[in-house]
């Protein structure tokens, strides 16, 4: 599913975020990544959905190559990669409905497809009931739930979620780590980021472990 080659990116010319990464990663796995506070997790993850272009190195996924992609291509190859990120980043001007919806109408879905599809995902995360609500008028827990909406609403191919449980209390974070567990249980391949050792070991999957943009450790329970 995921094939990434002797991948490097640098932001200056002595320092690599990213540096000679070569890993694998199987359809329908289930994989940390984790590491101390500048390892290059995130740039990792947006260079995997190609918010950011390699200084060097291939990306494939499911077959593709991305770096060898012009900007049409690569717009399309997101409409199969659901990202989560930590912050949130909903629409507070928009509904949740609305929210949960844009993907679906990026790609020019028809009202009642969308409808249908929207209230099924809502339904999957147990927020159906705030389907009229803004972002501000939910929790920090509710407002991850409806970001990892978004994310699941185009059926992806791959979950990409940078730290989504960083800002949660425990109960948010064990909520929002089934919904994982569960897309993964579905079919979709999940790459997770996370510092926190603790989900690691209450839900335990492969775990690649960056430090200094460079893949240290790769273990399977």
């Amino acid at each position: 599913m995921i094939q990434v080659y002797n991948l490097n990116k640098s932001y200056q010319k002595d320092s690599s975020a990213v540096r000679d990464l070569t890993l694998k990663v199987a359809k329908g796995e289930f994989v940390y990544i984790t590491g101390p506070s500048g390892a290059g997790k995130s740039t990792l993850l947006k260079l995997l959905f190609a918010a950011e272009k390699p200084s060097r190195g291939q990306i494939l996924i499911n077959g593709q190559n991305l770096t060898r992609m012009n900007g049409k291509k690569i717009a399309l190859m997101r409409r199969r990669l659901g990202v989560v990120f930590q912050d949130f980043k909903l629409i507070n001007s928009r509904s949740v409905f609305e929210n949960v919806a844009f993907p679906l109408e990026i790609q020019g879905k028809k009202r009642y497809e969308v409808s249908n599809k929207v209230y099924q995902v809502l339904k999957l995360v147990g927020l159906e009931h705030k389907i009229k609500r803004y972002p501000l008028e939910l929790s920090g827990g509710e407002q991850q739930r409806i970001a990892i909406a978004r994310a699941l609403v185009i059926d992806p191919l791959v979950l990409i979620a940078d730290e989504p449980t960083g800002n949660l209390d425990p109960d948010n974070t064990r909520e929002v780590m089934e919904l994982f567990k569960g897309a993964n249980a579905r079919g979709t391949t999940v790459l997770l980021a996370t510092h926190d050792r603790d989900i690691i070991r209450r839900f335990p999957r492969r775990v690649l472990t960056l430090d200094q943009g460079r893949l240290v450790r790769d273990l399977t329970p």
